[in-house]
């Protein structure tokens, strides 16, 4: 009844005249960094698109209208290193579940697939997500299916993979190498050649042997662009005996290789990232390698570990730019992770808790903060799909007759 005297005062208005918007998020502390927004505003979404954000648009313009102003509005989050082949490895999630609840409107797919099984992904999962999955193609064919195949040099075929890229380029970003154990560079080399011979993007899981070094890797053998993800883990050397940044951490930077989190279950370690984040050694992009490991003891959800980053010492601009626009042009998808007029609703509602809090890295060290990240809402294409403080819900007692029972 309540909802039939509002529509019925909007239609007698002379705002009834004006564009009517779907939804209007109303007051948030918008945080948007390609706009170089960092202010309160209203966001007005019409059906997939975000339609107008502005300092104040009247409710009497929305269908429905939802106070935010408790809280952060962002981008949707974009995480570049999951695991969502749920047809394949055992260590892979279901996409929706592990992705909106934590503001991921976006998530690509770090390798679980290769040529010969990335047709059967996309049909099984990528085409009936409702999170936009994109995906990283395995350089190994096979897929990430254990050492026997990912170990392969007859797996790696560099043809195979172009082809494969270029017949979805709407969805698969680029190329990604990991877990090779043999002390040469044919899987990492091969990689390069594929996302080159692509025109894509490349990802690198990399594990030093005797030979094969890391330093080795990001001077020599990843070219300007490229990705090595999991760089705050253990086993590759970023600082010295004296936890100081290699110099050729800083000269790979220069060079324009790109350093992605990737935390995981065994990749990310307080006592590498703080001590390079205090010397000024940021990550270009913020992921979480979630899998079915990974989101329990360390709770590599993409807000937790933005929350990590947040109590290590960089600021929430920093913290959300990683996680929304950076990732975006990083895999060459600039029409994401902002909130232009004109593109794609898809939009996170964060709260930023204050209190004492506990996380976790790889190794189980614990870290005790006086911040955490919690997603509150999640829009994804206009839609909103997540909604833990039911903001954009009506009070039962106002809302007539309904049933869950179809």
């Amino acid at each position: 009844m309540k909802q039939a005297v509002f529509a019925l005062l909007v239609a007698l208005s002379p705002a009834s005249a004006q564009q009517i918007y779907d939804l209007i998020l109303k007051g948030g502390h918008v945080i948007d960094p390609k706009n170089g927004r960092n202010e309160r505003l209203d966001i007005a979404v019409s059906g997939d698109r975000i339609a107008k954000v502005a300092p104040h648009i009247s409710g009497r313009l929305a269908r429905k209208t939802v106070d935010v102003s408790d809280y952060y509005v962002t981008p949707g989050l974009i995480d570049i290193h999951t695991h969502f082949d749920v047809q394949g490895a055992p260590l892979n999630l279901d996409p929706d579940h592990n992705t909106l609840r934590f503001g991921v409107t976006t998530a690509v797919d770090a390798g679980s697939s290769g040529a010969k099984g990335f047709e059967a992904f996309k049909t099984k999962v990528i085409d009936n997500a409702e999170v936009r999955l994109l995906a990283f193609l395995n350089i190994v064919a096979a897929g990430m299916y254990g050492g026997k195949v990912e170990d392969d040099v007859n797996e790696m075929d560099v043809s195979a993979a172009v082809r494969m890229v270029k017949k979805y380029p709407e969805t698969i970003v680029g190329i990604k190498t990991a877990h090779y154990q043999p002390a040469d560079w044919e899987a990492v080399d091969r990689a390069v050649r594929a996302a080159e011979e692509s025109n894509s993007v490349l990802m690198v899981d990399f594990h030093p042997k005797p030979g094969r070094g890391y330093e080795e890797l990001i001077l020599k053998h990843m070219k300007p662009g490229q990705i090595h993800t999991h760089f705050y883990g253990r086993l590759t050397p970023q600082l010295d005996e004296n936890k100081r940044v290699q110099n050729y951490m800083w000269e790979a930077r220069r060079r324009g290789i790109l350093f992605d989190v990737g935390h995981g279950s065994g990749s990310f370690w307080f006592r590498i990232a703080v001590p390079a984040i205090q010397q000024g050694f940021l990550p270009d992009t913020i992921s979480t390698d979630i899998h079915t490991s990974s989101i329990m003891l360390p709770r590599a959800t993409q807000i937790g570990v933005m929350s990590k980053f947040l109590n290590i010492g960089m600021t929430l601009d920093q913290v959300i730019e990683r996680s929304t626009y950076r990732p975006a042009t990083v895999i060459r998808r600039a029409d994401l992770g902002h909130l232009s007029e004109g593109s794609i609703a898809d939009i996170a509602v964060i709260e930023l808790e204050r209190g004492k809090f506990a996380f976790l890295d790889s190794g189980h060290g614990k870290l005790t903060g006086d911040r955490n990240l919690r997603c509150a809402m999640t829009v994804r294409a206009g839609k909103v799909v997540w909604d833990a403080d039911g903001l954009a819900a009506y009070e039962w007692k106002y809302v007539g007759p309904y049933s869950n029972y179809k």
